[in-house]
């Protein structure tokens, strides 16, 4: 049986999969399929052979670290730098805020735990009835 000719861009995928031993790697765990990596590389071709993906793999995990450590200092930073009792009163007037909000929604809805006119005595006021019937 004759060898058949591989089209030039198979043959130079071949090339890159040969100068990257890392992306056999990839295929044999079952993390990559081979038409899927071609496929990458196809769209990407400049940049697959200017860059290397063992290299690129370890700046991404350092940039990573570096950010996680950037997002930790600033948080005990602000926390260092923080006000109690600014931030005590913050949450009280959050607190009486919410409150009001409550106390509008209650009487809106109709109900609610409070009267309209500000007497708590534990009586329900009703109105009276203007319709009233008596027995004969």
């Amino acid at each position: 049986m004759a060898k058949e000719k591989l089209h030039p861009s198979i043959e130079q995928f071949k090339q890159y999969v040969k100068a990257h031993p890392e992306i056999i790697k990839q295929v044999r765990s079952g993390k990559k399929k081979w038409q899927e990596l071609y496929e990458e590389w196809y769209l990407l071709e400049d940049e697959a052979e200017t860059s290397n993906p063992a290299a690129d793999n370890h700046s991404k995990n350092e940039e990573n670290t570096d950010k996680s450590n950037d997002w930790m200092t600033n948080v005990v930073g602000s926390l260092k730098n923080m006000d109690v009792d600014q931030m005590q009163g913050y949450i009280a007037n959050m607190s009486q805020a919410l409150a009001a909000i409550q106390g509008v929604i209650s009487q809106f809805s109709g109900g609610g735990g409070t009267s309209k006119s500000g007497s708590s005595t534990g009586a329900s006021q009703q109105k009276p009835n203007p319709f009233t019937f008596k027995k004969d």
